[in-house]
């Protein structure tokens, strides 16, 4: 099986690496006595319908057996208050500079000790469907949050009899189950936003304060994504899709970028049937070093509602859903307010079988990249042909902050900001997702491209032209123009988006933004000794200004 469940009592030393303080601080708490284990989604969905908190639509989940929910289960609403998505001000991870271990161990251990005067539950998940990779994951979350439980449950993999018989095949590595332990009500001063602690080394992390159902989801996330690349894979918050052909090779393509970049909508496009294409994933999945093939890393989809108006099909494959309203229909039946009117970033746990074309393993090997940004100096599309600039470009993805975050502070969502790789969740050196990608594009000869799907010149850029983009590429039809003087840069011309290098000032504005990739890199090194990242990344970059200022 994949990761380490049981300890052989002969073969644990003390130097055992799958222990750590943190660890046996958190596992230890999945064994006590207020600790009731609900490992069906049959129990959790009972337990979040009666919930007092929970608002019972008269929407049918469809596919409910499939799903291992009772027959006649329906959309199940939970709203929170004030903290309406994920808070970065509150993540903190052993090992990185500023964080305390054995503080951390202090309050860890306050939580968990005032925790056991609760009622907990707790459950198991697979996160990684294929043999290839699959891992175990445990949650304990207390009473009260029986909706995060079950959406916990629908989102990952449960651990059913055909799960349970393919996790016992899989591919076994030397790492130990995911733990999480999350208690929203424990509050600590030094913590006013939450704290969300992770020591990746050894698959573990407890959430306090924070009751948004994407701290769960995105800190399990975050430790599998560790444990991939330890053991030989990319780690991708993105999407894949391929495209299949009958008189050439499948071309498999990788879209990375932050919520609200397009990336889901990229993902699952259906190209008006003109394509027969299969989707891996809108959100996570893990590239093998070794042979490029891909697997998924959840069932489901947790998707923002404001995407779908209510009563369309998609609607239809809704499962749990959190910060959304509720009003009743003609026939007085309690039916989804899906827009964003509550609050921002109102969202669903979506199932599986909203994608017809749903595959959980690429065996064809990625053919291309696609960083999708938010940069108005940036055409709709870009080719970038050397391998040091394309990890550079993944380094220095910039784009624009969306409503899935909640932002602590005085934070512009409207400027500018560089996310490596559109990952936040990463818990290992960021030089390593460099070298990880970087050998994509050097030794299997991955392709690179940027999209922009923000502005470009003030135009917006129409989410039918970056689908034509892809359809252009896919047909191998695009007719690639040089990118002004810089080198290794190529674009597509379309209508609308017109290419001036003689324009001084969009020549001024697109050095400007080359510049702030640059400054974030040398901020990056000063910030981060002994980790800094290798010089080639700020001599490409300073490459670019130079042929600009020449």
């Amino acid at each position: 099986m994949s990761t380490v469940g049981q300890y052989n009592e002969s073969t644990i030393r003390k130097t055992n690496p799958i222990f750590s303080q943190l660890r046996t601080t958190i596992e230890s708490t999945f064994y006590g006595n207020n600790i009731t284990a609900i490992n069906d989604v049959a129990t959790a969905y009972h337990l979040a319908h009666d919930a007092p908190e929970t608002i019972i639509t008269d929407l049918p989940i469809k596919y409910a057996d499939e799903l291992g929910l009772p027959a006649d289960a329906v959309m199940l609403v939970d709203n929170n208050g004030q903290i309406v998505g994920r808070t970065a001000a509150a993540r903190r991870i052993l090992g990185h500079s500023g964080v305390d271990t054995a503080v951390m161990a202090k309050i860890a251990r306050e939580a968990i000790y005032q925790g056991s005067k609760q009622t907990f539950y707790k459950t198991s998940v697979v996160v990684g469907l294929d043999e290839d990779f699959m891992l175990k994951a445990h949650l304990a979350i207390p009473k009260g949050f029986e909706n995060n439980l079950l959406s916990y449950l629908l989102n990952f993999q449960a651990i059913n009899q055909h799960y349970a018989k393919h996790y016992q095949a899989s591919t076994a590595y030397n790492e130990g189950d995911i733990f999480i332990y999350a208690n929203p009500d424990f509050q600590h001063p030094d913590f006013p936003n939450g704290l969300a602690l992770f020591d990746p080394q050894h698959n573990v992390a407890i959430i306090l304060g924070l009751r948004y159902f994407g701290e769960l989801k995105k800190a399990t996330l975050t430790l599998a994504w560790a444990t991939a690349h330890r053991n030989g894979y990319v780690a991708c918050h993105g999407g894949e899709k391929a495209f299949h052909f009958t008189d050439r090779p499948d071309q498999v393509y990788a879209m990375f970028g932050l919520s609200g970049s397009g990336k889901s909508t990229l993902t699952h496009a259906k190209h008006g049937g003109r394509f027969k294409t299969t989707v891996l994933h809108d959100d996570a999945f893990v590239i093998s070093r070794k042979n490029g093939s891909s697997v998924a890393l959840e069932p489901a989809y947790f998707d923002k509602t404001n995407d779908y108006p209510s009563g369309t099909a998609e609607t239809e494959y809704f499962m749990t859903l959190m910060n959304v309203g509720v009003t009743l229909n003609t026939a007085g039946q309690k039916t989804l307010v899906t827009e964003d009117l509550r609050n921002g970033n109102g969202r669903t746990v979506k199932s599986r079988y909203a994608s017809t074309n749903r595959v959980d393993k690429e065996s064809a090997p990625i053919n291309a990249i696609f960083w999708i940004m938010k940069d108005d100096s940036l055409p709709p599309v870009i080719k970038v042909s050397d391998p040091i600039l394309a990890a550079t470009l993944g380094v220095t993805l910039a784009t624009k902050r969306s409503s899935a975050e909640n932002l602590v502070g005085k934070i512009d969502r409207k400027a500018l900001v560089i996310e490596p790789f559109a990952d936040p969740f990463r818990a290992y050196p960021l030089k390593e997702d460099y070298s990880d990608f970087k050998s994509l594009f050097e030794e299997q000869k991955v392709a690179c491209y940027i999209l922009n799907t923000g502005f470009y010149n003030g135009i917006k850029v129409q989410k039918e032209d970056t689908l034509a983009i892809l359809e252009k590429i896919a047909n191998q039809t695009a007719n690639w123009q040089n990118f002004g003087s810089l080198n290794y840069l190529s674009y597509l011309a379309l209508p609308g988006y017109p290419v001036d290098f003689s324009d001084s000032d969009y020549r001024i504005t697109l050095k400007a933004h080359l510049e702030i990739r640059l400054d974030w890199l040398k901020n990056y090194d000063q910030n981060h000794t002994g980790q800094e990242l290798p010089s080639e990344i700020q001599t490409s970059l300073q490459t670019l200004i130079d042929q600009l200022n020449a």
